[in-house]
C-alpha cells in the first residue's frame, strides 16, 4: 500500500506546473538519508528549519530599526513570515512547489546577525574574508545547527537560501519567487514601520507610486504580487511598468530610510559593540562556548568568532557587552 509521501508525490505529477520542482527530481541530500512516509524532501525541510534553534532566534534580531518601542515593529522573524506568506501566494497561482517556496522563505535569513545589516556591515569589515549574510545562512544549516551536525538540507532548499538576494538567480523558480517576495515584503513593511514611527508620512511617498500601485500596504502587495502572477510562465516577471514603480519606490526607501534616517543613528553604537565584542573573544577563544573553540581550533579563530556573533540576538549581544564591558556596581556589607 502506498504511503503519504507517495501519494503527495503523485499529486505533485498530476497538479503542478510543468515548470515547478517536483520533490521527486530532488538532487538530493549531501547525505543521503531514508525517506519520511508521510512528508516529501522538501517539508521536512521546511519542518526542520522551523524547529532549528537559528530559527527562534530571529525573534530578537533587528529588521530594520534597531530597539523600537513598541509591539508592532518587525523583527526579523516576522519579516520571515511575511515573506513565507506572500511566496505561498504566487507559488500556489502559479502551480509550483509550496513546500519548498516555503523551505526557502523560512530559511532565507538564518544567516542575519544581531543588528541587521548594520551587523552584517560590522563583520563585513571585521573578518579578513568578508561576510554576507546569504553566505552565513548556507552555512548555518549545511554546519552550524545541530552542534556542528548541519540540517542536511536538500541542494534546492540550500540553493535559494544563498542566492535570496543578490548576485546569480536561483536554480528553481520556488528560489526566484522567494527572492522577488522578499522585496516585496521588506519594502512595504517598512513603509509601515517608517511611518509608525514618524519618519515619514504617506504623503512623502512618490505620488505616482501610490497612483500606480495603490494607497497602502495591502494594496501595493496586491499589485506587485498581481504583476508577477500575470506575467510568469517558465520564467518569474514583473511587468515593466510595475517594475519601474516597484524600482522607484525602493530607490526612495533608500534615500530616506535605510540610508538617511533619525532611525539609523542608533547604529554608531551598533559598530563600536561589534567591534568590542570581536576583538575580545579573539583574544580569549576560550570564553566562547566549546562549540566554537573546535571552530577556531579547525578554521581559525576568525571565523569561530563571527560565527559566534552572527547568532546572537539582539539582546544577547547587548547583555554579553554589559557583562564583560561594563562595570558592576557591588556593595559593603
Amino acid at each position: 500500500m502506498e504511503n503519504v509521501r507517495q501519494r503527495i508525490i503523485m499529486a505533485e505529477k498530476q497538479y503542478l506546473s510543468p515548470y515547478a520542482q517536483l520533490s521527486i527530481n530532488t538532487n538530493g541530500r549531501a547525505k543521503p538519508e531514508i525517506e519520511c512516509d508521510l512528508r516529501t524532501c522538501y517539508q521536512r525541510d521546511r519542518d526542520r528549519i522551523i524547529h532549528c534553534k537559528s530559527f527562534r532566534r530571529l525573534k530578537q534580531k533587528t529588521q530594520v530599526f534597531i530597539s523600537p518601542e513598541g509591539d508592532h515593529y518587525r523583527t526579523r522573524l516576522t519579516h520571515t513570515l511575511e515573506v513565507t506568506q506572500i511566496a505561498r501566494t504566487i507559488a500556489r497561482a502559479l502551480r509550483l512547489n509550496e513546500d519548498l517556496t516555503e523551505a526557502i522563505a523560512l530559511g532565507h535569513d538564518l544567516g542575519h546577525t544581531p543588528f541587521g545589516h548594520a551587523g552584517e556591515r560590522v563583520l563585513n569589515n571585521l573578518n579578513p574574508t568578508g561576510f554576507t549574510h546569504y553566505e552565513q545562512g548556507v552555512r548555518v544549516v549545511n554546519y552550524l545547527e545541530k552542534s556542528l551536525q548541519g540540517l542536511n538540507l536538500t541542494y534546492e532548499v540550500t540553493d535559494g537560501i544563498l542566492k535570496h538576494t543578490k548576485g546569480p538567480w536561483a536554480s528553481t523558480l520556488e528560489g526566484v519567487v522567494v527572492r522577488y517576495s522578499d522585496r516585496i515584503a521588506y519594502i512595504n513593511h517598512d513603509i509601515e514601520d517608517a511611518i509608525s514611527g514618524g519618519i515619514i508620512t504617506e504623503n512623502d511617498l512618490p505620488k505616482d507610486c501610490t497612483d500606480f500601485l495603490g494607497y497602502n500596504k495591502s494594496e501595493r502587495i496586491t499589485s506587485l504580487i498581481n504583476s508577477l502572477v500575470n506575467n510568469s510562465d517558465s520564467k518569474i516577471k514583473m511587468d515593466d511598468e510595475t517594475f519601474k514603480y516597484y524600482d522607484k519606490l525602493h530607490k526612495f526607501m533608500y534615500r530616506t530610510v535605510y540610508t538617511n534616517s533619525v532611525a539609523k543613528i542608533e547604529e554608531k553604537k551598533v559598530d563600536k559593540l561589534i567591534e568590542e565584542l570581536y576583538r575580545y573573544y579573539c583574544q580569549n577563544i576560550n570564553k566562547m562556548p566549546s562549540m566554537y573553540q573546535i571552530i577556531a581550533n579547525n578554521e581559525g579563530k576568525d571565523r569561530a568568532v563571527t560565527d559566534y556573533i552572527q547568532g546572537m540576538s539582539d539582546d544577547f549581544a547587548c547583555d554579553t557587552f554589559e557583562d564583560i564591558f561594563i562595570p558592576k556596581s557591588w556593595k559593603i556589607k
